[in-house]
């Protein structure tokens, strides 16, 4: 069974930075692409970063500039640099990761999410 753990997030002024993490754990994987959503409250969840294994990144356009997506395939982690926060960057913030297991030779591949983190920016 592989889980995902995030770690970082918490309460910041605007203008602020903070650094999300998030580390996939298990046996036998393989992980593709990885990234983060967030969802604010009455809002659906919405894509805020990817990034390939080779390291192919892709943002939504009201973070670019300011937040980084990085990865670290050594320690399957994947990474969120947020700077120049704003009061609509709060949400939750879910990492996700595209996942290939085998277990007990059977072959599984599908998206795997944190437990969520909360990101909350003040005015």
């Amino acid at each position: 069974q592989v889980q995902l753990v995030e770690s970082g997030g918490g309460l910041v002024q605007a203008g602020g930075s903070l650094r999300l993490s998030c580390a996939a754990s298990g046996r036998n994987f393989r992980i593709n692409d990885m990234g983060w959503y967030h969802q604010a409250p009455g809002k659906q969840r919405e894509l805020v970063a990817t990034i390939t294994r080779g390291g192919y990144t892709n943002y939504l356009d009201s973070v670019k500039g300011r937040f980084t997506v990085s990865r670290d395939n050594a320690k399957n982690t994947v990474y969120l640099q947020m700077n120049s926060l704003k009061p609509e960057d709060t949400a939750v913030y879910y990492c996700y990761a595209d996942i290939e297991t085998y277990d007990s030779g059977t072959y599984n591949r599908r998206d795997y999410w944190g437990q969520g983190t909360q990101v909350t920016v003040s005015s």
